[in-house]
């Protein structure tokens, strides 16, 4: 395998005498990470030293430095330039090609989408090229590039150990995202009882979505995960082999969760439906009586308004003891319903 070269700074334009630019070829957007320091600033990688490379957003450009500086398949440079590549790992005589998954947050739709993690290891280097940007990945290589203490730390035990603490780390990034999750339950759950069950539907809809775009993440890399505790021995000691069996507990206590929170919000659904079909019939019920008590009193005048003779008629008592006997009427009927707890 070849040693890296040292990476350029990119340089959109370059100045000329007369204060004119002229614009240059793209330069790859290459960042290397050394025990002795940043491969832009400390040079190319000494032979045996380990190496991680981190290619944020790939382009056309980084996957030609890609293939001029690495013999990978060319089938996996093509997983690499693909956006739909489902979690799997390849293994190769001299490497291995990993695709993850992770989830992360989207401001500018708001909601929740997976950034795919591609990871080529071998003994000496690790390649990592998310597609987007993953916090956790840009937060440990930009420790390793500031501190010489933590690259000792993450880069003297070989590749494995910085694989497993890349995923690591990716995993745990999940947490916060699944108790947010949780809070907003149960916020929701309080605000169902606290009388605005009609305002919450939309967050409950949007919370469910959440849960399903985060299990679709996780799901298809459960068995990935369990094909990387099998091959982990090409790069990993035996006495760190404890290490990947906790990516898997995490990824499992992660689905356990999200199983929790998929039941959750079909129950805070139904206690919704159940709470407004409440209100509802509540509604109804109070108008059905309305409607039962004022039906006699529809009678009364109904009778007593017909164009016939009958006895009494134009006389002032007739109408006070017509009135007189329609309030008896409904005092009776509403002391009943009340009785019987219809109102």
């Amino acid at each position: 395998m070849p040693s890296l070269p040292k990476p350029r700074l990119r340089r959109s334009a370059r100045a000329r005498a007369d204060g004119t630019s002229v614009q240059t070829a793209a330069e790859p957007n290459v960042e290397v990470v050394t025990r002795e320091g940043v491969g832009a600033e400390g040079g190319p990688a000494e032979r045996g030293d380990l190496r991680w490379v981190n290619i944020e957003r790939p382009s056309s450009v980084d996957r030609a430095w890609l293939e001029e500086h690495f013999e990978f398949h060319p089938l996996d440079y093509e997983d690499v330039a693909s956006r739909n590549q489902r979690p799997k790992i390849d293994e190769y005589p001299d490497y291995l090609f990993i695709v993850l998954h992770f989830p992360v947050f989207d401001k500018t739709v708001g909601r929740l989408n997976a950034a795919e993690l591609d990871i080529f290891i071998g003994p000496d280097y690790i390649i990592t090229l998310p597609n987007s940007p993953l916090p956790p990945v840009e937060y440990l290589f930009e420790r390793c590039r500031a501190s010489q203490e933590v690259r000792e730390a993450m880069l003297s035990k070989g590749s494995g150990y910085l694989l497993y603490k890349i995923v690591d780390d990716s995993f745990d990034y999940c947490f916060p995202m699944l108790r947010k999750i949780g809070n907003k339950l149960e916020r929701l759950e309080q605000e169902i009882f606290e009388g605005r069950a009609e305002e919450v539907v939309r967050d409950l809809s949007n919370s469910k979505q959440e849960i399903i775009n985060f299990r679709k993440v996780i799901r298809p890399q459960r068995a990935v995960l369990r094909d990387l505790e099998r091959t982990k021995q090409r790069y990993l000691a035996e006495d760190l082999e404890i290490y990947f069996d906790d990516i898997v507990d995490a990824s499992e206590r992660i689905w356990d969760m999200l199983e929790n929170y998929k039941e959750v919000v079909e129950a805070l659904e139904d206690t919704n439906e159940s709470v407004l079909s409440h209100r509802v019939n509540e509604v109804l019920r109070v108008l059905t009586a309305f409607s039962v008590v004022i039906l006699p009193l529809t009678l009364f005048a109904s009778v007593f308004g017909m164009n016939v003779d009958f006895p009494f008629e134009g006389s002032v008592a007739a109408f006070w003891a017509i009135i007189a006997g329609m309030l008896v009427v409904l005092v009776g009927m509403i002391t009943y319903f009340r009785r019987r707890g219809f109102l």
